[in-house]
């Protein structure tokens, strides 16, 4: 199979590696032309057979409406272009709506696994028609981890994103835990090892977690987080989350003061964000704050 890939920053250009050690041929585009494999949308239209697939991996919003349109224009009726980036589902909706008039399918896929994703492969949570979905599957198989779980078709166009909006509202509130029970934990005097602790909790309790991994590597490499500023962003899912449980009218307490709290660091140097910006380095390679 032969697939068109549009941007290879951190998460693309190992999705590509990871599809290739599959066995499957990766046109990829990127403006950074020392990653690309071709100079253009177009000359990356014009190397793949019909119907083609083309996977956008660039940022929500402007760039990737920017590059929809473009593909809009170049694509023949029966191409499917997917949407891996973090989109809001209401873009996927109208991004649906735009192509299928020129006869395009579309299909929106959440992607998660990070940096990490390469040797552990990626969970995708996808949305769209199933004949569209179809003309995906190699990759979207290509992709997900070893065995049987870790990629699922969630239901119609928006789905996708939906369910990795939620998943990482989630996330959100987990980290949140951590980096609280990691603050207080380093507060009393009677605890003289905490990152020891930390450790001890990755093995038969009910709160390990591949987070609480990662939170352990960052105190590995920090002991006491001492070289990061109390500060963490936020990339919009949580906002988003929090929006369509107003919308729904379900209460989402924990996430809601997860994102609130990341909000409130912005204004201090909190010491529990130490934790939320190392996760967040460790997991995706988000950009921390150094003192």
């Amino acid at each position: 199979m032969e697939l068109g890939l549009v941007g290879l920053g951190k998460m693309g250009g190992n999705m590509r590696e990871r599809i290739r050690r599959a066995g499957h041929t990766v046109v990829g585009y990127d403006r950074n032309q020392d990653l690309a494999d071709v100079h253009s949308l177009e000359e990356l239209v014009g190397k793949l057979p019909g119907p083609r697939v083309i996977w956008v991996m660039v940022p929500a919003g402007a760039a990737t409406q920017s590059t929809i349109d473009e593909l809009a224009e170049l694509l023949e009726p029966g191409d499917v272009v997917v949407d891996g980036g973090n989109s809001r589902w209401t873009d996927d909706e109208r991004h649906a709506r735009e192509l299928a008039a020129k006869g395009i399918g579309f299909v929106d896929c959440g992607v998660s696994g990070g940096v990490w994703g390469l040797e552990n492969g990626y969970a995708l949570m996808y949305g769209g028609d199933a004949e569209d979905v179809a003309k995906v599957q190699p990759f979207f198989d290509a992709l997900k981890p070893e065995g049987d779980f870790g990629a699922m078709h969630a239901g119609k166009v928006g789905a996708g994103h939906f369910a990795k909006m939620v998943h990482n509202g989630i996330e959100y509130a987990m980290m949140q835990a951590y980096a609280e029970g990691w603050e207080l934990l380093e507060k009393v005097d009677s605890v003289t090892d905490v990152r020891e602790v930390f450790r001890s909790w990755q093995e038969g309790t009910v709160i390990r977690s591949w987070l609480l991994d990662l939170a352990v590597n960052a105190l590995d490499e920090d002991e006491h987080l001492d070289r990061l500023k109390g500060f963490a962003q936020d990339s919009g899912e949580g906002r988003w989350t929090v929006e369509a449980a107003i919308d729904h009218a379900v209460p989402l307490p924990a996430i809601t003061a997860s994102l609130f709290a990341r909000f409130a660091s912005r204004q201090d140097d909190l010491p529990q964000m130490k934790m939320i910006a190392a996760l967040r380095n460790q997991f995706g390679g988000h950009a921390v704050e150094k003192k």
